[in-house]
């Protein structure tokens, strides 16, 4: 008699935010060792076999590269870069992306593709990774890089073609093996981008078992994330570029984690603002993928003096202004039962028109909606991100309202993530970045295109954004190469430095009336 594939538990600290938001895992037992309350995730051992296979693999693919040097690594890098940005091979990728996942569409999806894998290649390109990295004589530190070792990289449906290829060259870069998990909507699309990396490899003599895919796609949701979560537990270190759901799973396993946070990008527009530069930058970066990016404007607040005239500019601009009865109406269709609904994500805006039942045929031929709104937090969901080519606009009567806004829409969802300014006023940039609670703020720019790194912006290129302790993550930072490398500090003796106590405190007790 055939016996059933025997079945172990993953443990994770149980989340008391999980009665008001998705799990993988639902059963909550003692732990058998600290009878610590945990939730479990129940595997079948031929899962864990195959995952167990996979990183045996990526082990020793890794190891085989620790003695590379500097050109080896850089050379596998751009290896793969090149290889993923000949025009057949975006199109093919871009193209497959978009048919498999549903979401978004093959030219912009061919445009992030090539733009993400070069500005990544630029920003990777003679940084120093391997060895000795840095060299302070007048602290005598000397930083070493090494390697985490195994990667896993769980990766979102809204973004299956460029992400694969720029977790590819950022584990990479420090010598890392990387596992790719792609979410089943892009699978395909991700298995094509692993293939050719591989082949990358081999052509250099490289172990093309630096670079893997391990499929997620079990018998349902939950089987799913069981498999993610083994991998997890298997590695030395994770990225995980998903919903709130797979981030808070990946933290729960315990291996160290990059998560990213929750988008929902608030921007002002101020009186100050060159109008017929800005709203072509807003709709575009709002249209572009069809609002597949975390990063693309959920929400305006202008300006109460100009107003009107941004909101005309919108219009002329492919927007159509939901009117105010049938606002109501596209709320219910956008989140039947309190839920996102997936039939309008990075979907066209005739797409979302048709699911909202509107018979106005300007709202068919327009490229994004506009809702004007005034309430913020769950009573009010056009406040939150959508994912789609909706955008919510709001009326300010001065900054300081305006400010106030993007703080409560912030607090509502967002927190730690990201805004933006369009405005010629220094001041009122820098009160508004000293002020959000966010990990970058953009200054007259295209959201979407340029918060995950530009050519005409100082940031570091990514698809993967920290959003600080705000948003439950580790870092405020653009995730890259640097993320994912061990550094060893050698200390050698210097002159000593120690300081009296008279250069420590002595302008504080001055100051303070404290001597004596």
């Amino acid at each position: 008699m055939l016996c059933p594939p025997r079945r172990r538990t993953i443990y994770h600290a149980l989340d008391p935010r999980d009665r008001n938001r998705s799990t993988a895992t639902p059963i909550v037992v003692p732990h058998p060792r600290t009878g610590r309350r945990m939730s479990y995730l129940s595997v079948d051992d031929s899962v864990t076999a195959t995952v167990t296979a996979a990183v045996a693999r990526a082990r020793a693919a890794q190891q085989a590269i620790e003695g590379w040097n500097q050109q080896q690594v850089d050379d596998a890098v751009t290896a793969i870069a090149y290889a993923a940005t000949r025009p057949d091979v975006v199109e093919r990728l871009a193209n497959l992306a978009a048919e498999q996942s549903g979401l978004g569409n093959a030219a912009d999806k061919a445009t992030k593709i090539m733009r993400k894998t070069l500005g990544t290649l630029s920003d990777l390109k003679d940084a120093p990774s391997v060895g000795v990295i840095d060299i302070d004589e007048a602290r005598g530190v000397t930083t070493i890089a090494k390697p985490m070792g195994v990667i896993a990289c769980i990766l979102p449906s809204t973004n299956p073609g460029a992400t694969p290829i720029n977790n590819m060259m950022i584990t990479l870069k420090g010598r890392n093996a990387v596992l790719l998990a792609p979410h089943p909507r892009g699978e395909a699309t991700c298995a094509e981008s692993v293939r050719i990396a591989r082949a990358e490899l081999a052509k250099l003599g490289a172990p093309e078992d630096l670079v893997q895919l391990v499929s997620v796609a079990g018998e349902n949701k939950e089987a799913g994330k069981a498999i993610a979560a083994e991998l997890l537990s298997q590695v030395d270190y994770s990225l995980v570029t998903a919903g709130p759901a797979n981030v808070d799973m990946a933290y729960r396993v315990g291996t160290p984690s990059h998560g990213v946070g929750v988008g929902n990008a608030p921007v002002i527009i101020d009186e100050t603002a060159d109008l017929d530069a800005a709203i072509p930058k807003i709709v575009a970066s709002k249209t572009f993928d069809h609002a597949t990016s975390c990063s693309s404007e959920n929400a305006l607040v202008i300006d109460d003096s100009i107003y009107d005239s941004v909101m005309a500019k919108l219009q002329d601009h492919g927007g159509w202004l939901v009117p105010a009865a049938q606002k109501d109406q596209l709320q219910q269709a956008m989140w039947p039962g309190g839920n996102l609904n997936r039939q309008v994500v990075a979907q066209p805006a005739s797409r979302i028109a048709e699911v909202a039942g509107f018979d106005d045929d300007a709202a068919h031929a327009s490229t994004f909606l506009i809702v004007e709104e005034t309430g913020i937090g769950e009573d009010h969901p056009f406040s939150g991100e959508k994912l789609s080519v909706v955008l919510s606009v709001y009326r300010a009567s001065d900054f300081d309202h305006a400010l106030d806004t993007v703080e409560q829409i912030l607090g509502y969802m967002g927190e730690g993530h990201s805004c933006g300014i369009h405005s010629e006023i220094d001041e009122r940039i820098e009160r508004l970045a000293e002020r959000a609670r966010v990990s970058t703020v953009l200054v007259n720019q295209p959201h979407a295109y340029n918060n995950g790194g530009s050519f005409d912006n100082g940031l570091d290129f990514t698809l993967s954004m920290g959003a600080g302790t705000w948003g439950d993550n580790d870092t405020c930072e653009n995730l890259t190469y640097k993320h994912f490398l061990n550094y060893t500090y050698l200390a050698r003796l210097i002159p000593s430095n120690e300081p009296t106590e008279d250069e420590l405190f002595g302008d504080f007790l001055a100051r303070t009336d404290r001597a004596g």
